[in-house]
């Protein structure tokens, strides 16, 4: 049985995450202690036990300890099987952050997989849903994994309430990725939503992003795409609003950024702060945004062949996405750069087969 440090690196939910998924993915028995040892309050909370329920399933795992509070637990897994699942999260617990460890399974599993999440689909301290659709999922499709997600429901802190469906076409191997020259920025898209609110809320955002954007970047063409109250997101829950801007270079590169709306907090400056991240994340040279840094570590070790990624900085959640990716799979890892820095990650994949 592997032992993980849950107080390693960066010290969050991430790690539960990751060791669960790809332990589940090698049918190797893990112990995770100290989990979450570096939050207040440490050990699990519902979305994790939600997460880790959710892999169990799928792969028919024996797991020990699973409760709220707890800091740690044994995950024996099964094979993968099929079918279609639901999930309910709780409250506003990231669905993106279930989805996270969920994924890698659902790659190598024998057929294709419908799975249904419920829970907060924009929610502070994780990606939105649909970030992962307009960056993460177009880079995996680019390795042969296509997924494929439709947002029934948003759904915000504190009530959270979304459902989004995904359906997955699995793989026998996953091709690496090579993202090394940003390339030229053609143009930038905006998703800007908001739900149970004024209708100029998702306006006022956009528009804020738009005149930042220009104003830094000069007459980049910025679409955008305003949902607002008046459409399906009346049906959320709960009100709320958030940003995604996403632009693909021409060499191919994808970069996201995304803010979230919250009480207080004007809706200009949630344009703003996406738009910010977005030009900091293309002035750096980067191919994927700091974030996708992280994501795409376990997928590149599964991957037949060398990937390397330009990142606009060396994390710690990448740092530690790296040491479980080791503890379990392997790997051969180069980083050239240093940590919060400007660098490119290079991983040797293992050709992961199921």
């Amino acid at each position: 049985m592997i032992t993980i440090d849950g107080s390693y690196g960066e010290g969050g939910g991430q790690i539960l995450r990751v060791a669960v998924g790809l332990a589940a993915l090698a049918r190797k028995p893990i112990e995770i202690v100290n989990i979450r040892m570096k939050r207040d309050p440490p050990g699990l909370r519902p979305q994790h036990l939600t997460a880790v329920k959710a892999v169990a399933s799928l792969v028919n795992a024996h797991v020990e300890g699973l409760e709220v509070g707890s800091t740690k637990i044994k995950f024996i897994p099964g094979d993968i099987t099929s079918g279609n699942f639901v999930f309910d999260v709780g409250t506003a617990g990231s669905v993106s952050l279930v989805l996270q460890a969920l994924l890698p399974v659902l790659a190598f599993a024998k057929t294709q997989i419908h799975v249904t999440i419920k829970g907060g689909t924009a929610v502070p301290l994780s990606p939105p849903v649909v970030y992962l659709e307009k960056v993460l999922f177009p880079i995996l499709s680019r390795m042969g994994f296509n997924v494929e997600m439709q947002v029934i429901r948003h759904g915000f802190y504190p009530k959270g309430g979304g459902i989004v469906n995904v359906i997955t076409s699995p793989v026998s191997q996953l091709k690496p990725i090579v993202l090394i020259d940003q390339g030229i920025i053609q143009d930038i898209t905006g998703i800007s939503l908001s739900a149970r609110l004024p209708s100029h809320v998702a306006e006022r955002q956009a528009r804020s992003a738009e005149k930042i954007l220009r104003e830094h970047l000069g007459n980049v063409k910025v679409n955008m795409n305003i949902i607002s109250s008046g459409h399906s997101v009346d049906e959320a829950l709960g009100p709320g609003s958030f940003i995604v801007l996403f632009t693909k270079t021409s060499s191919g590169a994808i970069l996201g950024s995304d803010a979230l709306g919250e009480r207080g907090k004007p809706a200009e400056k949630v344009g703003e702060e996406a738009a910010l991240k977005l030009i900091n994340e293309i002035r750096s040279g980067a191919t994927v945004d700091v974030h996708m840094g992280d994501q795409l570590i376990p997928w590149m070790v599964l991957a037949d062949g060398v990937s390397k990624i330009r990142v606009s900085s060396f994390s710690l959640h990448a740092y530690t996405c790296i040491y479980i990716t080791k503890q379990i799979l392997g790997g051969d890892f180069r980083v050239y750069g240093e940590l919060n820095k400007p660098s490119v990650i290079e991983v040797k994949g293992i050709n992961f087969t199921y």
